[in-house]
């Protein structure tokens, strides 16, 4: 993860249907398992990390750190925090609680239990106990949430605490990064759930260097700073984390010999078949494909143009990509 905006746009479902039709025509990287030489991790083949469909994905471990901290952090508008500081408090309490487990379960509850992102908001404060002790707060506060149901979650939930505090909170939907955090600057929206490490790097803005790191107290401190210089403040990180990861499905995984690591996966894929189901953004993005070629050595046939979450999912355990840009809280690797 470098300077990016956060890579959570939906988009069509259509996307996934024209990657589909393309891999049924027999392009690169649709070509089926390898057979006997990819069973065997032999790279002669050419075709030994072709997809492979499965029902199971297998989160690959980034053993060489390519991505950084991403723990959930509140951050809220210079004024506000100024105006009252027991508003980035009252947000703390939430991070004091909240675990990676415990996101990966509220998505789930909206995403496949179907659910609303307010009812199982509501229901986490009142399991947590986040409604005690919280007091102090009046006037009213925007909650901003970006379009995707981890982001709404979070948002509901900090509105709920600050409800509980004596706030007039609501939920603001909003759009991307770029879209969002100037009106948390001028203080058109007071609060925001935001990650570690991609803000930092937002914020920073230099893709010639890297500010996060795999370092939490490293990358907060960093942030701190810069949050101060554009009109923000950040409070303190959650124990959970989003990051973005690499994915596979366990059948592919097993026809390599049982891999779980991406160097596994380059060593056992040396001979470019591996088919990539990202974001648009992932060939220029150094997290991403980049990312992977230069700290890994991975070499790609072709790179499917997919958003996160369920088209590349989908895409996944169809055998229309080998290995796909997930997010670490998506419930499907929990299963």
């Amino acid at each position: 993860m470098r300077t990016r905006p956060r890579l959570r746009t939906i988009l069509p479902i259509a996307a996934l249907a024209a990657v589909l039709s393309t891999a049924a025509c027999g392009e690169s990287g649709s070509s089926g398992t390898g057979g006997d030489d990819a069973a065997s991790g032999s790279s002669a083949s050419g075709d030994a990390c072709a997809p492979v469909a499965g029902d199971q994905l297998v989160r690959l471990e980034d053993d060489k750190k390519l991505q950084t901290v991403d723990n959930i952090i509140p951050a809220v508008s210079a004024q506000a925090a100024a105006a009252d500081p027991d508003l980035i408090t009252t947000l703390d309490t939430v991070s004091a609680v909240l675990t990676t487990a415990d996101l990966t379960d509220l998505i789930d509850q909206v995403d496949n239990q179907r659910e609303s992102a307010v009812d199982v908001a509501a229901a986490y404060v009142e399991e947590q106990g986040l409604a005690d002790g919280v007091s102090g707060g009046s006037g009213p506060v925007a909650v901003g949430g970006a379009n995707f149901t981890e982001s709404q979650v979070l948002a509901n939930v900090y509105a709920e605490v600050l409800n509980a505090a004596g706030y007039t909170a609501t939920v603001q939907s909003v759009g991307n990064r770029e879209a969002y955090l100037p009106a948390l600057q001028r203080n058109e929206i007071q609060a925001f759930p935001e990650y570690v490490g991609t803000l930092t790097e937002f914020l920073d803005g230099d893709d010639a260097k890297a500010v996060a790191s795999s370092d939490l107290d490293a990358t907060v401190q960093a942030l701190t700073g810069l949050a101060q210089a554009n009109q923000l403040v950040v409070g303190e990180p959650a124990e959970a984390a989003d990051q973005n990861a690499f994915a596979i499905t366990e059948a592919l995984s097993e026809q390599l010999g049982g891999i779980t690591t991406l160097s596994e996966l380059a060593e056992a894929c040396s001979d470019g078949s591996l088919v990539l189901g990202a974001v648009s953004e992932c060939p220029t993005r150094p997290f991403c494909q980049p990312g992977l070629e230069e700290t890994y050595g991975l070499e790609f046939a072709s790179v499917e143009d997919l958003d996160l979450g369920g088209p590349t999912n989908q895409a996944l355990e169809q055998g229309v990509v080998s290995i796909g840009l997930v997010l670490s809280t998506d419930p499907a690797l929990a299963n």
